[in-house]
């Protein structure tokens, strides 16, 4: 004869036996190295990139844990390329896998830039667009590579990757 009791106690133990081994195994799993960094000379859109913190590292930054507090800043960027507006994407700078950030990232698309944690006062925007993993040098923004302006409050930026995020509230980039 079945004895239920009997039954469902031999069940809960082999429910209990493939819950801990499901634990010791994805426990035991390392976590992938990151793909290195990519600076991208292409036309927009432009993605967030999948492996964050090479990016945070390539661009001379610390990753910093999501949680940590500090200082913070909050500006707005609006780039335009060849007439057009360019979506700027939530997460930039976010290593969400890891749970990892950079001082300069972005939470949405509003096209916020949020400076927090340590020592924001020197970030660029050349960093912030390294973190992003797009071209932003040499007179280029991405694939535009003509007349690439940009202002700060307004004012006309003459080296606009060298411009420090700490101290501005309005960045407008334009590329033909």
């Amino acid at each position: 004869m079945f004895d239920r009791r009997k039954g469902c106690s031999t069940l809960r133990g082999v429910l209990v036996a493939v819950l801990i081994g499901v634990i010791l195994a994805t426990g035991c799993v390392r976590q992938a190295e990151p793909e290195p960094a990519v600076i991208r000379s292409t036309p927009p859109p432009w993605d967030v990139p999948r492996d964050t913190i090479s990016y945070i590292t390539a661009a001379g930054l610390e990753a910093e844990p999501l949680e940590s507090r500090g200082n913070s800043h909050v500006l707005t960027l609006s780039i335009d390329v060849d007439g057009f507006a360019v979506a700027i994407p939530p997460y930039i700078g976010i290593d969400r896998l890891r749970s990892e950030r950079a001082v300069v990232h972005t939470h949405d698309t509003t096209g916020q830039v949020w400076l927090e944690g340590r020592s924001i006062d020197q970030v660029t925007l050349g960093q912030f667009f390294t973190v992003w993993g797009v071209r932003f040098d040499d007179g280029c923004l991405g694939a535009a590579c003509d007349r690439v302006r940009v202002t700060a409050d307004g004012q006309p930026v003459p080296d606009g990757a060298a411009l420090k995020l700490a101290g501005v509230n309005a960045v407008e980039i334009t590329a033909r």
